[in-house]
C-alpha cells in the first residue's frame, strides 16, 4: 500500500490503487494458506510475514470493530528517505507523528513491523549495497519494531497492530470488500479532514504522507496545544529488556548524574570559497569538551558525585581528565548486562536515555524545554547560518 501514490484525489476511489490492493491480497491470501506452517519470511509491497506479532492479537477479537490507518510499511516512505536510514531521533519523530494522527482519528496504527538501521549502527553487519539486492539490504539493515518497543505499552495509549500480523491480513482483506467504505487512498489531507469529512466511516485510511518525511505532517509543533505526544512517550516505551537493562545499571549506579554529549555529526565544520571552516553550531565543538564541561557543570553537579556520561564521541578516554571531579560511568562498563541483549547502537541508545532520565541531576547537550539544563547555548534548530568555530573561552562563560 506504500507505494499506492496515485490517485491525488481526497476523497475514497476505486481506481488503479484498489486494483493494485486487491489483487495483492488475493495473492497474500493464497500465499498465506499455502505456507501458514512455514518459518520463512518474505518481503511484500506493504507487509512482512514470518515474525512473531504480538501487538494487540492477544485478545483473538477479529479487528474488524476498529478502523485502521496506515502510513506505510517503512518509517519516511513513501519519502525521499525509501533508500536510506535517518538516525533514531528523526525516525521517531515521524513514528510519533502517525501516531498521533491516529490518536487524533481514534484509530488503531498498523505499525511497521521493522525499522530501518543505518549501517554505521548495525553492530552486526550489514551486506555491502553494490551485491545486495534493496530487499536483501533492507532484511540486513533493519530491526524488529518489538525489539525496540513495548508495543503492548504503546497500544495503551494508541492501539497497535503490526504489519506482520493475522488481524493486519484480515482487516486489509475485508477492506477490498467493502468498496468505498473499506479503503480510501488519501493524499495531502489533513488530519481534520479526514476526521470530519467522508473518511470517519471508512474501515481502512491509506495515508501517502509528505513525500520528505512523515514528520512533515506534524512540523508545527511550536503550537503546543497541536502536540498529542510529549517526546518522552516513545523513549519510556522502550522494550521490556531494555527497559530491565536499564533498571539493572540504574541500580548498580546509586544516585547519579548524567550528562549527555552529543558530539560527531553536529560539529562538522565546511570550507567557504576562501578555505575558512565554518559550522552549523560554532560552539558546540568547544562546548563538549571536557575541560569546558567541568566549567559548565561544577554549578549544577558537585564534585565527587558519580557521573554517568553517554555520547556518541568515539576517542577513547575523550572524557577522562573529568574524573579528577567525578567518579565517571559509562554503558561500556556494564558490558555483561548489555552484551546478551544489544544487537546494535539503536537498542544501546534507547538504553542510555533511560538511565539519563533516571539521574538526579541531568545535563543536556542542547536546551530544549525552558528548565532544561545544557551544555551548551548553541540552539539545537538546523539555523542555515554556517559561523566560524568559536574554540576559546569567553569571559561571560567563566
Amino acid at each position: 500500500m506504500a507505494t499506492s501514490r496515485k490517485p491525488k484525489s481526497k476523497h475514497p476511489t476505486a481506481g488503479s490503487p484498489f486494483l493494485l490492493l486487491a489483487t495483492a491480497a488475493v495473492a497474500i491470501g493464497l500465499i498465506w494458506i499455502l505456507l501458514s506452517s512455514s518459518t520463512s519470511v518474505f518481503r511484500f509491497p506493504f507487509t512482512l510475514f514470518g515474525g512473531t506479532a504480538k501487538a494487540s492479537e492477544k485478545d483473538r477479537s477479529s479487528g474488524l470493530e476498529r478502523k485502521y490507518l496506515y502510513w506505510g510499511n517503512r518509517i519516511d516512505c513513501p519519502g525521499k528517505h525509501c533508500d536510506s536510514c535517518e538516525g533514531l531521533g528523526h525516525q521517531e519523530s515521524s513514528l510519533r507523528c502517525a501516531l498521533e494522527e491516529a490518536l487524533y482519528l481514534k484509530r488503531m496504527f498498523v505499525m511497521p513491523s521493522r525499522m530501518c538501521i543505518n549501517p554505521i549502527h548495525n553492530k552486526k553487519g550489514i551486506l555491502h549495497h553494490l551485491n545486495a539486492t534493496s530487499d536483501e539490504r533492507w532484511a540486513a539493515g533493519s530491526c524488529a519494531m518489538s525489539s525496540l518497543y513495548d508495543l503492548d505499552l504503546i497500544s495503551k495509549t494508541i492501539p497497535v497492530i503490526l504489519d506482520n500480523s493475522k488481524m493486519w491480513y484480515r482487516v486489509l482483506s475485508t477492506s477490498m470488500k467493502l468498496g468505498r467504505r473499506g479503503l480510501a487512498h488519501v493524499e495531502g489531507t489533513s488530519r481534520a479532514d479526514l476526521k470530519y469529512k467522508s473518511y470517519s466511516n471508512v474501515l481502512l485510511i491509506n495515508r501517502t504522507a509528505s513525500s520528505l518525511s512523515w514528520f512533515m505532517e506534524c512540523k508545527d509543533r511550536t503550537n503546543h496545544s497541536s502536540v498529542l505526544l510529549p517526546y518522552s512517550f516513545l523513549p519510556m516505551s522502550a522494550a521490556p529488556k531494555l527497559r530491565d537493562a536499564a533498571n539493572r545499571i540504574k541500580e548498580l549506579l546509586g544516585d547519579y548524574d548524567a550528562i549527555h554529549v552529543r558530539r560527531g555529526d553536529k560539529i562538522k565544520t565546511r570550507k567557504d570559497r576562501f578555505g575558512v571552516p565554518r559550522s552549523l553550531h560554532p560552539h558546540l565543538d568547544r562546548d563538549t569538551r571536557p575541560e569546558f564541561i567541568q566549567v559548565r557543570i561544577e554549578r549544577w553537579i558537585p564534585p565527587g558525585r558519580t557521573l554517568f556520561v553517554a555520547s556518541n564521541e568515539r576517542k577513547p578516554g575523550f572524557f577522562s581528565t573529568l574524573s579528577a571531579r567525578y567518579k565517571l560511568a559509562y554503558s561500556s562498563n556494564y558490558s555483561s548486562i548489555l552484551d546478551p541483549i544489544i544487537d546494535n547502537n539503536y537498542e544501546l541508545f534507547m538504553v542510555e536515555r533511560l538511565i539519563l532520565a533516571g539521574a538526579t541531576t541531568f545535563v543536556k547537550t542542547f536546551k530544549e524545554e525552558e528548565d532544561d539544563l545544557s551544555l551548551t547555548d548553541d540552539p539545537k534548530k538546523n539555523t542555515k547560518k554556517w559561523q566560524i568555530p568559536v574554540l576559546i573561552m569567553e569571559k561571560e562563560r567563566r
